[in-house]
This record gives structure tokens, C-alpha cells and sequence, in this order.
């Protein structure tokens, strides 16, 4: 045998003598094409890396979607075994991982919650990141083995450096803090301490399996780009037909749900950069809708619980003319007071709702109605960036 040989043997006998989940366990830091380069080793890796891609397409594969946003994401999320975990970085580079405690589920979002009595803390973590966690190993029934090797998937990464200056404060109660790091993520601090009392990650379900199956540990999975699908006939192409789904909610709690189509921008309302969509006009009363219950979140921890007043979620789902997702999102928001006089017409007082991220920005008017104690929203518009319409309908706005 030659020396070639003789060095081929003892590779595959080394490979051979290395459990397949522990193979696993070391693929599951691998994005796709680096599963496909492995693959190409020898036939051993080829089909180890061929079962973690077939799993993955299984699952994807298995999704309902109605307008672009899964409808059966619970049933998916339960039958994979996906699961999210926070992992906490402090300056000599430590890490804390922490695994999810709840999960409630909207109808285009999803909310994780973690909570507990040790957390990091806040005077030396510099970083978080949040995961998607998905068993690499089906038993003999294919339920996800909870004890098995785990894919990671990163899907979003914080710096906590200067937490309270960069970050914005949207609410607070006698005993914590809520800030809200961008995207979607509720970060709790105690008052008296200002360590972390719990961390909720808002998560809309648009391209969530992707994000959370794709990705490998230190990168997020790159979605795709959308192709512009270009109509030159139609001079205002890319300024009608946007129909919007908002929920406004805290987990189970309702405040208010609609959907609103056929939504236009006229030309002369492209200004500054935006186009400007109303949603509902203050002078239109038939449009004007009342928020349902007492605005506030909930929360409790293994100690203490509360509620913050005018603190809730928003969930945006906007779709173009062909009823593909244009904008989602969903993220804590607050209802804070008004000084605006253009409603003299009410009896009452007056506030708002806004929330801005690079695609655009949403601002709802309300006013508090003393006679049967219940906010209205009286006013409601959306601003869509003028260079993401350009970049998805391929116009020149």
C-alpha cells in the first residue's frame, strides 16, 4: 500500500470513528454553501451534510403562506423544535447564553420572552445577539431531540455599550424600565439596581423561518433581493394599491386590529424623501375607530410583576399592489401626549403614536373621549422611504 493510500485509510478510519451527531454538532456552525463545499469532500460528509440540508428544506417547505406571511408558523415553530436563545458578551469576551422562557403568537408576529433571577450584568456585557435554535436530530417518531447538537442561527446583534443614550426609553412603572433596542427587542431594567429584569424579542413571522434556519452563529442569512417588476406604461406605478394590516397588542391583549386596502399617494404628496399613504383622515369621523381596553404591558418575573401604562406592540404587515410584504415589522411602541391644536373640533385630550425604522415611519393621532373613557384614532398615515419604493418598483420618484 502506498504512503497516499495508506493516509486515505486512516482518514476515513478517523472520520468513521467520530459519532455522526458530533459531525453534526460542528456542521451546525456552517452557513449553506459552506455545506455544499463539505459536501464535496467524500461521500461520509456528503451525506451527513446532505441530512442537515434536507431538514432544513423540510421545514421551510412545510410552510403555509397567505400574502407572503406564514399562517401556520405555531404548528412549524412546535414540530421543528425551534426555539430562540439570547448570548450575552462581556468585555473579556465571556458569554452567557440564555434560553427562551415563553413564546406567545400573534397573527403576523411572534413574541419570546426571557425571564429569571440571574442575568449578566449590565456594568460589563457589551453585546447581545439573538438566535434561532433548531435540533440537528429527529428520534425515531421525528420529535426534535431536545439533548442532541443544535443548529445557530443568528438573526440579530445589540451593542449594550451606553445602553440608556442610545436606546429609546418607551415607558416605565414604579419598579422598571422599558427600552427598546432596534429591531424589535424589549429590554427591561430594574430601577433600583439597573441590572436586567427580562428581555422580550418581537419577531414578525416574515422571513423569520429563514432567518432562524439559514444563518449561521456570527452572521445573519442575507434574504434575498427583491427584483423589481417594471410597468413603464403606468406613470404612477408603485403609488396605489398598498393594502395595510395593523394589530396593536400585548401578547393575548387586543387594543386594536384592522386591515385597511387600497391605500395611494397622489404625486404632489411626495415630499422630503417620503410618500406619503393616509390611512385614516381626521376629517372622515366615519373612519375614526377607539382603541378596546386599558393600554398597558403586562409583565411578571419569578418576584415581582406590573404594568406600564401606554406601552403595547405595534405589528405592521404592508403589502404593494401585487400583495407581496412591502413592510413588516413588529415592535414596542408608546402613547405619549400630544401638544398639536389641530383638533379643536374634540372634546378632549390629545396624543400620538410613532414609529420609524429606514422604510418609512407611522404616526397615529388620538384623542381621549371622557365621555365613554376610550382613546379614538382620528388620524393615521404612513410615510414610505421614496428610495425603497424606487428600489422595489424600479421608478424614479
Amino acid at each position: 500500500m502506498t504512503d497516499a493510500a495508506a493516509g486515505c485509510t486512516e482518514r476515513r478510519r478517523i472520520q468513521g470513528s467520530i459519532p455522526p451527531e458530533l459531525w453534526l454538532k460542528i456542521f451546525s456552525y456552517l452557513d449553506p454553501v459552506s455545506l455544499l463545499s463539505l459536501g464535496s469532500v467524500n461521500t461520509y460528509f456528503y451525506q451527513l451534510s446532505k441530512d442537515k440540508k434536507q431538514k432544513t428544506s423540510q421545514i421551510l417547505s412545510s410552510v403555509e403562506c397567505l400574502k407572503g406571511v406564514p399562517t401556520n408558523i405555531e404548528t412549524v415553530i412546535k414540530k421543528s423544535g425551534l426555539s430562540w436563545t439570547l448570548t450575552f458578551k462581556d468585555r473579556n469576551g465571556k458569554e452567557t447564553v440564555m434560553e427562551q422562557m415563553n413564546i406567545c403568537f400573534r397573527h403576523t408576529s411572534i413574541a419570546v420572552v426571557w425571564c429569571g433571577l440571574e442575568w449578566p450584568s449590565l456594568k460589563t456585557i457589551t453585546q447581545l445577539q439573538v438566535h434561532g435554535l433548531t435540533p440537528v436530530i429527529l428520534n425515531k417518531s421525528m420529535i426534535p431531540s431536545k439533548n442532541g447538537p443544535k443548529n445557530l442561527s443568528l438573526i440579530a446583534k445589540y451593542d449594550l455599550k451606553n445602553l440608556m443614550e442610545t436606546n429609546e426609553l418607551i415607558g416605565q412603572d414604579k419598579l422598571v424600565q422599558l427600552l427598546y433596542l432596534k429591531p424589535g427587542l424589549l429590554l427591561a431594567v430594574w430601577k433600583r439596581s439597573f441590572e436586567i429584569a427580562f428581555v422580550i424579542a418581537n419577531l414578525h413571522c416574515h422571513h423569520l423561518l429563514e432567518l432562524s434556519l439559514l444563518g449561521v452563529s456570527d452572521r445573519i442569512y442575507e434574504i434575498p433581493p427583491h427584483v423589481p417588476f417594471r410597468y413603464d406604461v403606468d406613470p404612477n406605478y408603485g403609488l396605489y394599491g398598498y393594502q395595510l394590516h395593523i394589530d396593536l397588542h400585548t401578547g393575548p391583549r387586543t387594543f386594536f386590529c384592522k386591515t385597511f386596502r387600497r391605500l395611494f399617494c397622489r404625486r404632489e404628496y411626495i415630499k422630503n424623501g417620503f410618500l406619503q399613504l393616509s390611512v385614516i383622515g381626521l376629517k372622515n369621523t366615519e373612519q375614526h375607530v377607539p382603541l378596546i381596553g386599558n393600554l398597558g404591558l403586562s409583565w411578571k418575573t419569578d418576584t415581582s410583576e406590573g404594568i406600564v401604562q401606554n406601552c403595547f406592540i405595534m405589528d405592521l404587515t404592508l403589502l404593494d399592489d401585487l400583495l407581496n410584504p412591502f413592510w413588516c415589522f413588529s415592535a414596542p411602541v408608546s402613547l405619549r401626549s400630544s401638544k398639536t391644536e389641530k383638533f379643536y373640533d374634540f372634546m378632549g385630550e390629545t396624543f400620538y403614536i410613532k414609529y420609524q425604522d429606514s422604510t418609512g415611519k407611522v404616526i397615529s393621532e388620538l384623542v381621549w373621549m371622557k365621555d365613554s373613557d376610550e382613546y379614538f384614532i382620528v388620524y393615521m398615515v404612513l410615510f414610505l422611504s421614496t428610495e425603497k419604493v424606487n428600489n422595489w418598483f424600479g421608478t424614479k420618484y
